[in-house]
């Protein structure tokens, strides 16, 4: 063994498998990064170009892809099972399946390339969980939690719209509307239109509105004493929005809307339709409003 495959091999990525230990080496290991697995034979010349390309590449993506060698004479089954039929042959597995693979000796250029490749769409997948998982946290009222899994997203991936739309989200609902309108001016421009930016813009607004208003007991009281005061039950609609009382506020505007469809330029009909977009299509009180607005507008 030369000095570099010794080496690859004491830092644990690059290392022979059996056909007993492929399970544990590959489909078990391929669960935490991809794992490329390259057959081969002593007597294959193409073999034995291909594989100190395979470890020299592998080295140098650190850590993120390991490389796995079967000895197709000493343990044939498992080529057969996945029909490989000529070698070199390198297959990578991505969370215990074949996900990708090249047949003969590559030149190390595109060998490379294949990996960044892999690469790449391991981390697209990791993002994906990760999204997954702050958004669940901003539904669960945890903006602390999700906050800092935006922030670990923005970490790699300083432009991802719906990781700086959730982060504006975030901050907006502890109360900083500057850290959020800070965070939504760096989405870039090209997708500041995207359904989550446009969500966090119009939450922003909301906010910004919220913060000029006074205490919700003096609203209410204000409405109790008049109820056609309808910019003290616009006020207070937005006041409870902003507490994350949305039916309460679902319920004032529509009744502004029955009582007085016109009042200030339709005014609450626009109000909904932008707490609507700030809560999302499938928000439940999104889907009913919409139901009750309609059946308000169009009876």
């Amino acid at each position: 063994m030369n000095v570099g495959v010794a080496a690859a091999t004491a830092d644990g990525l690059v290392k022979d498998t059996t056909t007993q230990t492929f399970r544990k080496d590959v489909i078990e290991e391929s669960r935490h990064q991809p794992v490329l697995v390259d057959f081969w034979a002593p007597w294959c010349g193409p073999c034995k170009q291909l594989t100190p390309v395979l470890e020299k590449a592998v080295r140098s993506a650190k850590g993120a892809v390991k490389l796995v060698k079967m000895n197709i004479d000493e343990h044939p089954a498992v080529a057969g099972q996945i029909g490989i039929q000529s070698i070199p042959a390198v297959i990578a597995f991505v969370n215990g399946q074949p996900a990708d693979g090249f047949m003969g000796a590559l030149p190390e250029s595109q060998v490379t390339a294949f990996l960044e490749r892999l690469t790449r769409q391991e981390i697209r997948n990791e993002e994906k969980e990760l999204l997954q998982a702050a958004d669940a946290a901003v539904v669960a009222g945890d903006p602390a939690g999700a906050a800092q899994l935006y922030s670990e997203i923005l970490a790699g991936d300083p432009t991802n719209a719906h990781a700086l739309a959730g982060l504006a989200r975030s901050y907006l609902e502890t109360g900083s509307i500057e850290q959020a309108k800070h965070t939504l001016a760096q989405v870039p421009e090209a997708q500041r239109n995207e359904t989550a930016v446009a969500a966090a813009r119009a939450a922003l607004e909301i906010a910004e509105q919220a913060a000029h208003l006074g205490p919700i007991a003096e609203l209410e009281q204000k409405v109790a004493a008049n109820p056609l005061d309808h910019q003290a039950r616009f006020d207070l609609a937005i006041a409870l929005n902003s507490n994350n009382r949305r039916q309460e506020a679902l319920d004032h505007l529509l009744e502004i809307v029955r009582r007085d469809r016109k009042w200030n330029d339709d005014g609450a009909r626009k109000q909904l339709v932008q707490f609507f977009e700030a809560w999302g299509p499938t928000d439940e009180h999104t889907v009913a409003g919409r139901r009750r607005l309609s059946s308000i507008l169009f009876a």
